[in-house]
């Protein structure tokens, strides 16, 4: 999709300020990187006609000031050391950028498709993934650190989500800070920046404390005696979200059970690992809500009933197949940008089926502050 006329105003007179100073990307970069590093590959996102990245805010200040006098690579300026003439030249600069990005952001919120409102985009802030721990009966022996060739992902659960989330979150934001964490790891200055938390109740302790102080959210996940792995879905009406499994290949056709059968079985019965069947269709949950200890900032809940559910919810905006139409999805039903959504992940010979949010049934349950306000 081509960039908007507006963002491509930005990336050209971004360009065109480093080009008359005759400076390198690399130039700009070494300069901009006095109190946050900016890579070389960030200034060329932001310079790019093909692809334009929008800049923070506090980066356009940042270009105001570095080229509101003879640039000087050695630091960035402060705002009191620039002379009259200077001060009103950044002044004036600052102005004029700040209105080409506001021009872009306002071409955004009346395009849903926009390249530069995916989800995942942030324009500042730290990003922390939080991830539950490997209990230590099933934990790899490199997990431990008195093994030499001790390897430190070994002690994440959810590891193929974690993977998959990483790798989109750094590629979307290459001049933010993107770190991974365990529960226990997690800190106070996790907390305030952004946060995306991925896997269930059981082994994400963090995710359990904040499903608590998230009260706006009707959705809770929960322990049943009857599910001994997994925790289901229920929603404040209390309706519950279990996953559906049936028998293994090899079992007769006329004994199969009719999906409502299975439900209703899975409700009495605890799964065992002995028994012949398989999972054929997992529950999962993404909720996009406001840091409650930063309102500035954002919380992600990408959670399953199981590990598929966990990575469904994941690779629904990170795979290219669907990606695109369920972030034109979101925007058009949550433009408040709020909310949270019960979706079907199914799952073909072991793996899960990234959910196209277009299918009506693979929506199981969806809420926004504005459906409570109607």
């Amino acid at each position: 999709m081509a960039p908007s006329p507006e963002a491509v105003r930005l990336a050209r007179r971004l360009r065109d300020l480093r080009e008359t100073a005759g400076l390198t990307q690399k130039d700009v970069s070494q300069a901009l990187s006095a109190d946050v590093r900016v890579a070389v590959a960030t200034i060329s996102s932001w310079e790019s006609q093909s692809n334009p990245k929008l800049p923070p805010e506090d980066r356009l200040r940042s270009y105001a000031l570095f080229f509101a006098m003879s640039p000087t690579l050695e630091r960035l300026p402060r705002e009191q050391d620039l002379s009259p003439a200077e001060r009103e030249r950044f002044s004036s600069l600052q102005r004029e950028l700040m209105t080409l990005r506001d021009d872009v952001r306002h071409q955004q919120s009346g395009s849903s498709s926009s390249n530069s409102s995916y989800t995942f985009d942030f324009e500042s802030g730290r990003i922390t993934l939080i991830c539950p721990e490997v209990p230590e009966l099933g934990r790899s022996p490199l997990a431990d650190e008195d093994n030499p060739n001790h390897t430190r992902l070994y002690k994440y659960a959810d590891l193929d989500a974690l993977i998959e989330m990483w790798g989109h979150v750094r590629a979307s934001n290459p001049e933010l800070r993107v770190r991974h964490r365990l529960p226990s790891e997690v800190s106070a200055d996790h907390m305030s920046g952004h946060l995306i938390l991925i896997g269930g109740i059981a082994w994400n302790r963090v995710t359990s404390r904040l499903l608590r102080v998230l009260d706006n959210l009707p959705i809770r996940q929960m322990s049943v005696p009857d599910l001994a792995d997994g925790e289901i879905f229920r929603s404040r009406d209390g309706r519950e979200y279990r996953p559906l499994w049936e028998e293994r290949k090899g079992a007769a056709e006329d004994d199969a059970p009719s999906k409502a059968e299975l439900e209703a079985e899975q409700a009495q019965d605890a799964w065992k690992g002995d028994t012949p069947r398989e999972l054929v269709e997992d529950v999962a949950l993404f909720a996009r809500l406001p840091n409650p200890f930063n309102h500035s900032r954002t919380i992600t809940i990408c959670n399953g009933v199981y590990s598929r559910g966990v990575l469904g919810a994941v690779r629904m905006l990170t795979d290219d197949a669907v990606r695109e139409r369920n972030e034109i999805y979101l925007a058009n039903r949550f433009p408040g940008g709020v909310y949270g959504l019960l979706m079907r992940v199914p799952v073909i010979n072991g793996e899960a089926v990234t959910p196209d949010l277009e299918i009506e049934d693979n929506r199981l349950f969806e809420w926004s502050p504005e459906d409570e306000d109607a």
